[in-house]
């Protein structure tokens, strides 16, 4: 990484480098970013695309950076880590990048009130370690934890593992430090669990993926780490029977810290590329996690309704096995054909998994499409793998028209089934075209007046999201 100007660098940019530089250092400038801030894990800005990049180390300069961009016009692109699927922090030509990764201060732990305050460039997994000599730990685990960071995480609303359980992040997010985009220092919510004087934005930015405004602090709840965990794997011959396995735990007493829904070609898929023995035929299997007290009583009574509903369960007494399967599932997604690949990300009502996983077996059959799931079956939320392998006629750099047909209908799907085009990765780019299926009229506008409330010059991450 360096911060000399590249030859024929836009003169808009170049001096406005130079403003910042000398407003919040020569190293937080960089004219000539590494490839890896071009895009996020999903999306990558075309081929050409110039954009300034700024990694202040703190809120001022997170504030001066907003300052100089709005007096000069200049769009801006937040960015946590780059771990996102969406395409949220692809920046677009003559813009900035303003990177948050180094706002990593844990500024409090408090056990008392049970709330931490975190810099949103602290990593995700990173926040629940330095919990656990306290005895806690954050709720909140995208698949993503190691790499993802807390300010990601508020932007995109992120889900996880946990989610079930312990709901998605904006269930985990008390206030916020914020600075909107003429360089205003924003702060919202409470550190109470309990307040409602005025309108809630916290809620409202959370979720807002950068355009209303760039998050760089938050006080966030924090957990007791639970007394006992237990792992159990129960299989189904089919998702339609293990579809019908998540039914029996809503209809149990028991609520489950986690339960993964992987489906069988997913498990192959796992095995091939990690030489683990998981598959076995066409099963499928729901892995759970309990946890807290009772955490034998609670084996009892999802043992028994399990059992009721055709699962073949096997309960992990091993700590180490269980870690193991639970680092498969993080790492499984699906690889399918190989070639192409697209990863969705669909949520509905938990009671409609069956129909959405024959939904998804009819689509790949109609287009041709190989397809794998696996689900965060305890919330529904569904993330695809539509898969075709290369072929002679492919256009490098683009998907093939039978995996965006899939796709398509994939969403569709979803939509008619009570549920959402985005159960947790976000809008950004990759998704604005399904908004007027799920948003109506009246909702996009008011929405649309929101953001010029909070934005006039419509600076902040344009094209994303909204």
């Amino acid at each position: 990484m360096t911060t000399t100007a590249p030859t024929g660098l836009n003169p808009h940019l170049t001096d406005l480098a130079a403003r910042l530089r000398a407003e919040i250092g020569e190293d937080a400038v960089i004219t000539e970013p590494e490839e890896r801030y071009a895009g996020d894990t999903a999306v990558r800005a075309e081929a050409g695309t110039e954009f300034l990049l700024v990694l202040p180390r703190d809120t001022a300069g997170v504030q001066a950076t907003l300052r100089a961009a709005h007096e000069t016009g200049t769009v801006v692109v937040p960015r946590g880590s780059g771990s996102g699927l969406s395409g949220g922090a692809v920046p677009s030509h003559g813009a900035i990048v303003l990177g948050l990764e180094r706002l990593t201060a844990i500024r409090e732990i408090d056990p008392l009130d049970e709330v931490a305050v975190v810099e949103a460039g602290v990593i995700t997994a990173d926040l629940s370690a330095a919990l656990a000599p306290h005895g806690f730990f954050y709720a909140p685990d995208p698949a993503s934890a190691r790499l993802s960071s807390i300010g990601g995480n508020i932007a995109t609303n992120a889900g996880g593992l946990h989610c079930a359980k312990y709901g998605v992040t904006r269930e985990s997010v008390l206030a916020l430090e914020a600075v909107l985009a003429d360089g205003t220092l924003l702060r919202t919510g409470h550190r109470s669990i309990k307040g409602v004087t005025g309108l809630d934005l916290t809620q409202l930015l959370i979720g807002s993926e950068g355009t209303l405004a760039v998050v760089t602090a938050a006080t966030v709840r924090i957990r007791p780490l639970p007394v006992a965990r237990r792992t159990l794997l129960a299989r189904f011959p089919s998702t339609t029977a293990a579809a019908a396995g998540v039914n029996a735990i809503s209809l149990s007493p028991v609520r489950p810290a986690a339960t993964e829904l992987l489906d069988a070609a997913t498990l192959h898929d796992i095995d091939a590329n990690a030489g683990s023995r998981i598959a076995e035929g066409d099963t499928t299997i729901l892995l759970i996690e309990l946890d807290g007290y009772g955490v034998e009583e609670q084996t009892t009574d999802l043992t028994a309704a399990l059992t009721v509903a055709g699962a073949t369960l096997r309960v992990i007494e091993d700590e180490t096995e269980a870690e193991h399967l639970w680092e498969l599932r993080r790492s499984g997604r699906g690889s399918g054909a190989g070639g192409h690949r697209l990863g969705e990300d669909v949520a509905v009502p938990k009671s409609q998994l069956g129909a959405v996983f024959a939904e998804l077996a009819e689509i790949g059959a109609r287009h041709g499409v190989q397809t794998s799931a696996v689900a965060h079956a305890g919330d529904g939320n569904l993330h695809p793998s539509l898969a075709l392998p290369s072929a002679p006629e492919d256009v490098p750099g683009q998907l093939p028209p039978a995996i965006l047909a899939a796709a398509d209908d994939l969403v569709r799907a979803a939509i008619d089934l009570g549920g959402t085009i985005s159960g947790e990765h976000g809008i950004g780019t990759a998704k604005r075209g399904w908004l007027d299926l799920e948003l109506p009229t009246p909702s996009r506008d008011l929405q649309r007046r929101l953001k010029d409330a909070f934005d006039p010059r419509h600076l902040l991450n344009p094209g994303k999201a909204l």
